[in-house]
């Protein structure tokens, strides 16, 4: 007996749909080939939100809408984007003044260790990336055949 789930491959489609248009984006408008892109956080669509929403859509699609876990499957999806679009998007404006900060001394004092590693500043999302990727989520959750 081979084990398949459409809600967890939907979410999976989501994510990677997600990553790769966030990767052909990022060649077209920077003309920059970063393989990072493909698998990091950050940018646009936001792949969190792609993976949440097909995931909520394909679940209330394949057990009902009234379905406590359908309603379940809702709630992970809001703190999932709010989370995207507002923890983790302040975190990453936090870890950009840090960098400069350690720019700042560096340049100040050489004795400072050169090798200090800069925080990763591209961890959350603004509004229209978490918008565009719960989009793109809606309607894979929505066309995925589930059978």
């Amino acid at each position: 007996m081979a084990f398949y789930n459409p809600v967890i491959v939907c979410g999976i489609i989501g994510w990677g749909s997600a990553q790769i248009i966030k990767f052909f984006l990022n060649l077209f408008h920077n003309s920059s080939f970063e393989l990072e892109r493909l698998y990091g956080s950050g940018g646009m669509p936001s792949s969190h939100s792609s993976l949440v929403c097909a995931a909520f859509i394909s679940t209330g699609r394949l057990v009902g809408w009234e379905s406590p876990i359908t309603a379940v499957m809702f709630v992970l999806a809001a703190i999932v984007m709010y989370d995207a679009a507002n923890v983790r998007l302040e975190a990453g404006k936090h870890a950009k003044q840090l960098n400069e900060i350690m720019e700042r001394l560096l340049a100040l004092d050489g004795d400072m260790d050169a090798k200090s590693k800069e925080f990763k500043e591209l961890l959350g999302h603004t509004p229209l990336q978490v918008f565009c990727g719960a989009v793109l989520g809606i309607v894979i959750g929505a066309l995925f055949p589930l059978g």
